[in-house]
């Protein structure tokens, strides 16, 4: 993991936060929802990662006009040979990205849903497996809302983790521009020298690892009570399903063996919870209304859980 974040942090400045959860999720087998207004280094960051793993990448710019058979592929009459062959479509990869996946109609949103949650695609009735190591990286911008569609829950809850990607300190904005006056281009990474540092068998080692990482049944107990307590919370119109305990567990497994130990500790608990649960709740309309932060109530919650020791 060391060798992947010096490669990266040769172009993504004062990202550690996006850097490592995006690594936690990646090990984790998981897909990440990138949250944050345009020219933040989404984009670059999954190229420049899908590069130093030696990793396929493809990108769907999602707009109101894309069909799902954009995204999926289907299948064409060949004159030739006077059958259906099957055009793969981009989500054919290791590495995608959806770019503001918010913008395209549920009817294309859905083609992504079973992919996401079975790693393989349905097309005119055969189901097609897709790649190893498929990991859907999609962006949303927080500040459109003219022409956007609302992601539905079940999509939204088949995101293991979702990312909030602030704007940068001024000393991290001034070297970037370092960066480009040296002649930096998020067009042409191969002047950017990332090198490929992991191979997919690396990948599927941590993996492996992840799986191994050992876990008491008192911080077990500690995730469910903290996952119950969304669904009790008088501030939170719906709670956390199940699945968000799950994915909380494989966050904390995942972070645990990132940081190189093979037992998990109350602060990788911690520590995941808000980019695991932020989309899984929702608030009660009021509080919306008030400004009130998916983020500030799990920083409430977790005040008030006693943390096993």
């Amino acid at each position: 993991m060391e060798k992947i974040n010096i490669e990266l942090r040769k172009v993504i400045i004062e990202q550690d936060e996006l850097i490592e959860q995006s690594l936690i999720s990646l090990i984790s087998g998981g897909h990440v929802l990138l949250e944050g207004v345009p020219g933040l280094a989404k984009t670059l960051m999954v190229k420049i990662l899908s590069k130093t793993l030696s990793l396929d990448f493809k990108r769907i710019q999602f707009t109101p006009d894309l069909m799902p058979a954009d995204v999926t592929g289907t299948k064409i009459f060949n004159m030739d040979t006077r059958e259906f062959e099957l055009k793969k479509g981009p989500i054919f990869t290791n590495f995608l990205l959806a770019d503001e996946i918010n913008r395209t109609p549920p009817k294309t949103q859905a083609g992504l849903l079973e992919a996401m949650a079975e790693s393989s695609v349905s097309i005119d009735g055969e189901m097609i497996k897709l790649p190893s190591n498929y990991m859907v990286f999609a962006t949303q911008n927080p500040l459109e809302y003219e022409g956007t569609y609302p992601l539905p829950e079940a999509l939204v809850d088949r995101f293991l983790m979702k990312i909030v990607i602030g704007y940068p300190s001024l000393k991290a904005e001034k070297e970037v521009l370092k960066l480009h006056n040296q002649g930096f281009s998020s067009t042409d990474l191969n002047k950017c020298n990332i090198n490929a540092v992991c191979s997919e068998e690396d990948i599927t080692r941590c993996k492996e690892e992840v799986h191994n990482v050992k876990i008491d049944d008192t911080l077990m107990e500690y995730i469910v009570n903290i996952n119950s307590e969304t669904r009790n919370n008088p501030t939170i119109e719906i709670g956390s399903s199940p699945r968000g305990s799950i994915a909380l567990l494989q966050c904390s497994k995942a972070c645990a063996a990132y940081f190189g130990r093979d037992y998990v500790i109350p602060e990788d608990i911690k520590k995941m919870t808000i980019p695991t649960l932020r989309h899984r709740i929702v608030l009660k309309p009021e509080l919306e209304l008030e400004g009130v932060k998916s983020e500030q109530v799990l920083k409430d919650i977790l005040s008030k859980i006693k943390v096993p020791r």
